[in-house]
């Protein structure tokens, strides 16, 4: 009826999307906890509208995950206790994306490359075979977000962090989680050359960027290269988890 009030979220409401899609008949929640559809695979998003209305229930999905383990076997950190059971302290997804604090120590080298989430458990769940390219443009990745240069990335302002990913979910990330874990894959990446650009943000105005910047240099530098940064810089942190990085 008209004059009812309709409110429309994204995220930021604790609705429980993936239990309801399973007794919505859409398929079942996998060992990932990610709904798992046959027609699908992991690949879907979930939408719901809530209604008074009166509607002829579905027949709920059953599960079809068998002995796969698949994606338990697959997580970099471990992030399943068990089956249907997700540690998201550990997860990755979470700790790229969600995470306002720093990344920690202990799941860096396990980010590798990764700069906004994981999804190796979704990607690897056998009943993707039967997914198919969406049609919806608005899906696709676009052309200048596909490998860019961790040295491009990690020098992006504010500004331009969000003119290049506006329209895309990254952008409520913001600039300085995302630079944090670009410096994390900068960490992990070997390339000595790309010591230069985490040293520029040393004196980044993020206490997130600062100090991943300091372990993505305590990685990619000898003993006493990085003692001389230690020496300049680390006496003028006045964040104290940042300082936490130089003496680590």
């Amino acid at each position: 009826e008209s004059g009812e009030e309709v409110k429309v979220f994204v995220d930021t409401a604790p609705l429980m999307e993936k239990p309801l899609a399973q007794r919505a008949g859409l398929g079942w929640q996998g060992k990932h906890t990610n709904l798992v559809s046959r027609d699908h695979g992991s690949w879907l998003f979930l939408g719901a509208i809530l209604s008074a209305a009166d509607i002829e229930a579905d027949q709920p999905h059953d599960d079809h995950c068998g002995s796969c383990r698949a994606c338990l076997d697959i997580c970099p950190t471990n992030a399943f206790p068990a089956p249907y059971q997700l540690d998201a302290r550990k997860c990755l997804a979470y700790l790229t994306i969600e995470a306002k604090t720093q990344i920690p120590r202990e799941y860096r080298q396990a980010l590798g490359n990764r700069v906004f989430g994981c999804d190796d458990c979704l990607a690897v769940c056998p009943w993707n075979k039967f997914a198919a390219q969406a049609r919806e443009q608005r899906m696709a990745m676009r052309e200048n977000l596909r490998l860019a240069p961790l040295s491009e990335l990690a020098a992006l302002t504010d500004a331009e962090f969000r003119e290049r990913f506006s329209g895309t979910p990254v952008k409520r990330t913001g600039r300085d989680r995302f630079v944090r874990n670009v410096l994390c894959a900068i960490g992990n990446s070997g390339d000595r050359t790309l010591a230069p650009v985490a040293e520029a943000l040393l004196g980044d105005s993020s206490p997130l960027v600062r100090g991943m910047a300091v372990w993505a240099l305590a990685r990619l530098l000898d003993g006493d290269a990085f003692a001389r940064l230690k020496s300049r810089w680390a006496p003028r942190e006045q964040d104290a988890s940042a300082a936490k990085e130089w003496d680590a």
